[in-house]
């Protein structure tokens, strides 16, 4: 069991907590944020410490570091503080729902994997990832550093995915296809083939009707 610092005191911070609490042999001790964030003292019943302080209250002698940063500036934002901390000198916690089947892959550091995530066999995850619930990742796929899955992705088998890169919900991913480093790839995207670096792939939103809803039959 490891005491546990969280950064943030939003909404993915929240669900941090909630789970920790709720499904993890670790302990949540603190929050922290950026001093110019800090706008209460307590949250969820714990301190709220600014980082900038960090290391003199919590230090990582005693304590380890969880950051549910969002993928703002297309992770790296998230990135920036993680490797911030490391030099402060704290390691990381992952957490693994448990409700996750995560079958002989390999997770790094600072990584958040909600239920009903299936990782095959042979995958390997990197450092500072997030994967939020109900993805499908394929045998032999590698998801490199600081990377974001939305919800309900299939990344089918031997996929390499770069780093930086934001997938959105319901993408799909065919086998052995590699993705560029800080890909953007839209929600509802199908990818066939490799991608560039900086690649964006944003699909047409469905149309709307021209037949208002009180004038449908059958409904």
């Amino acid at each position: 069991m490891a005491k546990v610092v969280i950064f943030g005191i939003g909404q993915i911070a929240e669900i941090a907590h909630y789970y920790l609490t709720n499904d993890s042999e670790h302990e949540v001790v603190a929050f922290t944020v950026d001093q110019n964030f800090l706008s209460e003292p307590y949250f969820h019943d714990l301190p709220v410490i600014a980082y900038e302080n960090i290391t003199k209250k919590y230090p990582p002698s005693e304590c380890r570091m969880f950051l549910p940063i969002s993928y703002k500036k297309v992770n790296r934002l998230r990135t920036d503080k993680f490797l911030d901390a490391k030099l402060k000198g704290y390691e990381f916690i992952s957490y693994i729902s448990s409700k996750a089947e995560c079958n002989n892959a390999i997770v790094g550091e600072n990584c958040f994997i909600f239920e009903n995530n299936v990782i095959q066999p042979f995958t390997n995850i990197g450092d500072n990832c997030i994967l939020w619930s109900g993805n499908h990742i394929g045998h032999h796929s590698t998801i490199k550093n600081n990377c974001f899955l939305a919800s309900h992705v299939v990344i089918s088998g031997g996929v390499t995915i770069g780093e930086y890169s934001f997938i959105g919900v319901n993408a799909t991913i065919r086998d052995n296809v590699k993705i560029g480093r800080m890909n953007v790839i839209g929600a509802g995207s199908l990818i066939l083939s490799d991608t560039d670096n900086n690649a964006v792939y944003s699909p047409k939103e469905t149309e709307k009707s021209k037949v208002p809803s009180d004038r449908l039959r059958g409904i």
